[in-house]
């Protein structure tokens, strides 16, 4: 039941940065968002939180 919980947690981070990147945050060049997609898919939440606190603009 936690690994569930943990991976519905880590699925929509991901889904957030990933709507996030492509829509939202329009300021940042193309190799950065392939650089934060991958961050996401590959580290998950910690990807995200990376993501939050570093590469998301305004």
């Amino acid at each position: 039941m936690i690994e569930t919980i943990w991976g519905l947690i880590v699925l929509i981070s991901v889904i957030w940065v990933l709507y996030d990147v492509l829509t939202q945050n329009k300021g940042l060049s193309t190799v950065m968002k392939i650089v934060w997609i991958l961050a996401a898919l590959i580290f998950g939440i910690l990807g995200a939180i990376a993501y939050y606190f570093l590469g998301k603009k305004g």
